[in-house]
């Protein structure tokens, strides 16, 4: 086998799903995350419960009326970068979700042997920016019809999927991947293949947080890696 089919080989085993089962064990204790945003100032996860726990599937209790999202589009650096830049947004915090190997690593979830996605943590002011305004943008960063990779970042840490904590929400999704499915028809993509659904039932339903480097990592690196395989299409309006 050449050095081009070994690659080709283990790019198409990270597109598989590992199984419950078959998971990496991952460990009990959570990774340490920074205090507070590094742009925006606010905390990065929401308060604990008193036995010292955090509710909704780790993010914390946010108060009224602040709604949180968990969106996977691609290298989280980068789709973390653009929301927190979006007026009404409150904070945003990148991690891990969708499999089943508690408190993973990085190294770990690029294996493709923990089932999660890179994704952000996007919590926002319904009353300053919608849910749908974030749905709209989220879809035309990135390419959602991709399945288990992003541009020529491949494995299933880089599909696409949004995660609520509400069921409106959820509908909202799915109404917005309805939408755009037909401007992306008519431009020759595939379907969308973004995964949609609340976030308690989605994997082991926990955001894990990623390590504190990977945090606002391209405020502190604005030269960074960013991978947005946008397919340079324009959200419809309603109407």
């Amino acid at each position: 086998m050449s050095l081009f089919d070994r690659i080709m080989a283990a790019a198409d085993v990270k597109r598989v799903m590992v199984s419950p089962e078959k998971a990496l064990p991952g460990r009990a204790e959570a990774l340490p995350i920074p205090a507070v945003h590094a742009v925006l100032g606010h905390p990065l996860r929401g308060a604990a419960d008193d036995d010292g726990t955090f509710a909704h599937g780790g993010v914390g209790r946010w108060p009224a009326p602040l709604h949180t999202i968990v969106l996977a589009g691609g290298c989280f650096w980068g789709v973390e970068e653009i929301f927190w830049q979006v007026p009404g947004v409150y904070t945003t915090a990148v991690g891990y979700v969708g499999g089943y190997t508690p408190n993973p690593t990085y190294e770990e979830v690029c294996t493709a042997q923990t089932g999660h996605t890179e994704a952000t943590l996007v919590v926002f002011d319904p009353a300053q920016v919608s849910v749908e305004d974030l749905l709209a943008l989220f879809f035309t960063i990135h390419d959602p019809t991709q399945e288990m990779r992003q541009g020529n970042d491949v494995g299933t840490q880089y599909r696409s999927a949004i995660y609520t904590s509400t069921v409106a929400d959820a509908e909202a999704a799915a109404a917005a991947a309805q939408r755009f499915a037909p401007v992306l028809a008519a431009a020759g993509f595939g379907p969308v293949t973004t995964e949609i659904g609340e976030l308690r039932v989605v994997g082991d339903g926990h955001f894990y947080y990623a390590e504190p480097v990977h945090q606002q990592y391209l405020h502190h690196n604005p030269h960074g890696y960013r991978c947005h395989a946008s397919t340079g299409l324009t959200f419809p309006t309603a109407g």
